[in-house]
Formats: structure tokens, C-alpha cells, sequence
């Protein structure tokens, strides 16, 4: 099993489950998204966890070739990005919060979307045989 299908089975449902918390939990989410009150060592921690997961796909997964590879090199890059932003301009990304592109309604679909995605290519369109890298 090559790198781009283990990320795909790690990512998928955490895409999944995220999109199911914004249709489940709307005004959590909501209240989560407007950043009122936001302790700063959070903010912080946030953008460190996000940081560490997009380095590490990148760092075992630099890969372009294929529509999972693709979205997997994608997310990584995301994830390095947002916690960049979240660590060295945390006050410039906390005021995207006006943003219409994140209520909790379009995050859960697009959340779950790119799960079913992800999913479908890296456990059903995924060749069990393919050499590991």
C-alpha cells in the first residue's frame, strides 16, 4: 500500500467525522468559527498541531501523479499553510471569521465531501497490491 493510500485512510475520516460535527453541532461550530474570546495559547496550539500534520504528509508524501496523490499532497499543504498563518499571523487570520464561505452548513459539505472523496479513492479505488513507498 503506497503513502498516498495510507494518508487518503488516515484523512478521510477525520474529513468525515469533522463535516458530521458541523451538521451535528451547528452552533458550537458557529460560535468556534467567530473566534469570540479565543485564548491565545489555543490559537497557538491550533496552528501548531496544524503545522505538524501538513508537514508530515509532505515530508512522507511529495507526490503530484494521480488524483489521490494530487489531493493528498493538496491537504498536506492546507494544513502547513493554516498553521503558518495560525502561528505567524494569528491576528490577520482570526479576522477571516466574517468570511460567508464559513458557515458551519458549507464547512459540513465540504467537509464530508472531500471525505467521500478521499475515502472512496483510498479504500475502494486503491490497488491492495501496490508496492509499498
Amino acid at each position: 500500500m503506497n503513502s498516498s493510500v495510507k494518508i487518503g485512510r488516515i484523512v478521510a475520516p477525520y474529513f468525515l467525522v469533522t463535516g458530521i460535527g458541523f451538521a451535528v453541532s451547528r452552533d458550537f461550530y458557529a460560535d468556534m468559527i467567530a473566534h469570540t474570546g479565543t485564548d491565545p495559547v489555543l490559537i497557538n496550539l491550533s496552528g501548531m498541531v496544524h503545522f505538524f500534520i501538513g508537514i508530515c504528509i509532505l515530508v512522507f508524501h511529495w507526490r503530484w501523479r494521480g488524483v489521490l496523490a494530487l489531493l493528498v499532497s493538496l491537504i498536506g499543504v492546507m494544513f502547513l499553510l493554516k498553521g503558518i498563518f495560525l502561528i505567524a499571523l494569528p491576528e490577520l487570520t482570526l479576522q477571516t471569521n466574517d468570511n460567508p464561505a464559513q458557515l458551519p452548513w458549507a464547512m459540513s459539505i465540504g467537509f464530508i465531501s472531500m471525505g467521500i472523496v478521499v475515502g472512496y479513492l483510498a479504500y475502494f479505488r486503491s490497488s491492495t497490491t501496490q508496492i509499498s513507498s
